[in-house]
């Protein structure tokens, strides 16, 4: 029984001394180290106004997908009905044209034993759905 346990402590040790020294077998960049930069002036005005009109272009996207359009709000509406009368069915999943074998899955498993449709309620609520 002695014998075992060193052999256990033993094999322990060696994994705790020889387990830290693993290296990835991929290539890793080291970011610590920037390089300097050889742009002019004029080039990197340039770079910044690009790097500002992208930033621009992306909040008005963002900006546009976080307002809400009346008709937007309707179908959110429906969505929660169909949810609320007829979510046993799938009606919401249906009426979203969802695939048919998720939507007969759904109805089989009791819309995943409510998992799935408290998930598909939060989807419709914050319009992931």
């Amino acid at each position: 029984m002695k014998n075992t346990n060193k052999l256990f402590v033993y094999i322990l040790a060696a994994f705790l001394i020889f387990g830290g020294t693993a290296y990835a077998s991929f290539p890793v960049k080291n970011e610590s180290k920037k390089e300097q930069s050889t742009l002019t002036a004029k080039e990197e005005l340039k770079a910044a106004q690009l790097e500002y009109s992208e930033l621009a272009n992306k909040i008005v996207k963002e900006d546009s997908k976080t307002t809400a359009k009346p008709a937007d709000l309707d179908e959110k509406w429906i969505l929660v009905l169909l949810w609320w009368f007829l979510g046993f069915l799938a009606a919401h999943r249906w009426y979203k044209k969802k695939p048919v074998g998720w939507n007969i899955l759904y109805i089989l498993t009791g819309g995943g034993c409510m998992i799935w449709a408290i998930v598909d309620l939060i989807n419709i609520l914050t319009d992931e759905f």
